[in-house]
């Protein structure tokens, strides 16, 4: 699952970053609105988190411009700011739920885990022929069997599942997982490809990752 901090204070961006992808979030962040909201429009995200007092646009312009474009993604504004008025303000322009800073983080994962849940066309469970993740737990079967993935290889195989049939670069399966923090090492994909065919495919006949030779990776169940 992937989620957009707008925010333009980096220690609260450093702080949201680590604590989301410890949880197995995937993590893209700007610092002002005028790059969020083109991030916004241009990716697909399971949630925004969105400041409202960010520089060039502010959030709640940011959060007005989306609803007016049909970007659907739940949002959850960040903000000093706690009076009642800038709640109304905020919900009444598109955002799902309102945070007041300071905020515990349990408390954020607790709020981000109900827009999810309630998000009417967000997917808690992706399918592959007999491989199962649910996305709400974090945890996989192949076949009934219980898989042990980490974090990381979670992460990669849900991006896989997601865009099933398709056959993804290295390149693009790096872009896609900016919590990949060896990616300095040039092999980081294929090592965790390895790991996951090891995991999902070596003990079953039929195997669902396969190799593009000179163009990269992709699964499907045919």
């Amino acid at each position: 699952m992937k989620i957009l901090i707008i925010e333009d204070d980096e220690k609260i961006i450093n702080f949201l970053k680590k604590g989301l992808e410890e949880e197995s979030y995937t993590v893209d962040y700007s610092k002002n609105g005028d790059e969020g909201l083109y991030l916004a429009s241009v990716n697909t995200y399971d949630l925004i988190l969105l400041d409202i007092m960010i520089p060039i646009k502010d959030g709640i312009e940011v959060c007005k411009t989306l609803r007016d474009s049909d970007v659907q993604t739940p949002i959850i504004m960040l903000t000093a700011k706690d009076s009642i008025e800038d709640k109304i303000k905020g919900l009444d322009i598109g955002a799902n739920d309102y945070l007041a800073k300071p905020f515990s983080f349990s408390e954020l994962l607790a709020r981000i885990r109900v827009q999810l849940r309630t998000k009417s066309t967000f997917e808690t469970t992706l399918k592959l022929g007999d491989l199962e993740l649910d996305l709400l737990t974090k945890t996989e079967k192949r076949a009934n069997d219980t898989i042990t993935l980490t974090a990381k290889e979670f992460a990669i195989l849900e991006f896989l599942i997601k865009n099933k049939n398709r056959v993804l670069s290295e390149t693009v399966i790096m872009d896609s997982l900016s919590n990949l923090d060896d990616s300095n090492m040039s092999n980081i994909v294929n090592v965790y490809i390895y790991r996951l065919r090891n995991k999902i495919d070596k003990p079953y006949e039929k195997k669902l990752i396969k190799t593009v030779r000179g163009l990269g990776f992709k699964i499907s169940d045919d």
